[in-house]
């Protein structure tokens, strides 16, 4: 299949994911986290704080490549993910909370992810560009909080058609992410160059799944005790934004190796996080 009917696929579903999430909620339930200050402090600290540690804390351990080293890096500085708001929904979250803590976490990326990265470059030597705040508020602007603020002007200015519209946009964009689901499984069928490029090897493997198990476990655990909260820390924790660290990657030639990397966290974490989300959602019932 053509990557670029595959990227203009990803990018419909983003944008109708982040669409209906604007236009479903209100702006005050968008900023409810920040009347919840415990919260808050919980879920920045899991997020931003805890599973970067866990990402400083293995690179030493492991004889990793750089580009691996590189791609962890970068996956630990990328927090806020757009499918986040999804997925917390497949694992029974709350979806008020986690519209807020993804549109927080989105927004706190701008300065976030550049000062993350900037302390594993004193540690570590990375195999990616540095980048500016202003890189991520492009990317983030544009994924996240562009199709989120037009959802918010349509209530404001044509609140009898937002709320004609609000449930078949939600629907359109539940059925897009399913498909968009579907067609990474078929093109990872049909695709041994991609299978081949994802073969990292048993030791990187490792490593990315006990990131990924770190951060759904600190999730998990950070989030309670309601637990319709704890299972949406856990995926905000494990859904690190892939988008933001592939348009990173993206600003050197070196950084098509760390892809692989990228590619393979996203999938190993959808991976470790389907259990956890049926088993919290039927705990839930």
């Amino acid at each position: 299949m053509d990557n670029a009917i595959l990227q203009k696929f990803v990018s419909v579903t983003i944008f109708s994911l982040m669409f209906a999430m604007g236009i479903n909620h209100s702006f005050q339930q968008l900023i409810s986290l920040w009347r919840q200050p415990a919260l808050l402090i919980r879920s920045l600290l899991a997020v931003v704080v805890l599973v970067p540690l866990v990402v400083f804390l293995l690179l030493p351990l492991f004889d990793l490549s750089p580009a691996v080293a590189a791609g962890l890096a970068l996956l630990a500085a990328a927090p806020g993910a757009p499918l986040t708001y999804k997925r917390t929904q497949m694992a029974g979250g709350d979806p008020d909370y986690v519209a807020s803590l993804q549109l927080t976490l989105a927004l706190l990326a701008v300065l976030v992810t550049p000062c993350i990265l900037a302390i594993f470059y004193a540690k570590f030597e990375l195999a990616i560009e540095r980048v500016s705040p202003f890189q991520v508020m492009l990317q983030i602007g544009e994924v996240t909080f562009l199709p989120v603020i037009i959802g918010l002007l349509g209530q404001r200015l044509a609140p009898k058609l937002a709320k004609v519209i609000a449930k078949p946009v939600q629907k359109i964009a539940d059925v897009l992410f399913v498909l968009l689901l579907v067609l990474i499984v078929v093109i990872l069928a049909i695709a041994p160059n991609l299978r081949a490029m994802l073969n990292l090897g048993a030791m990187p493997l490792a490593v990315i799944l006990i990131m990924a198990a770190a951060a759904l476990a600190i999730g998990h655990l950070m989030g309670g005790p309601p637990r319709q909260q704890r299972s949406t820390l856990a995926i905000a924790c494990i859904a690190r934004n892939v988008g933001l660290t592939l348009y990173i990657a993206g600003l050197c030639d070196y950084g098509q190796q760390v892809i692989p990397t990228l590619l393979t966290y996203m999938i190993l974490g959808a991976i470790l996080a389907l259990p956890y989300s049926v088993w919290n959602k039927r705990q839930t019932r």
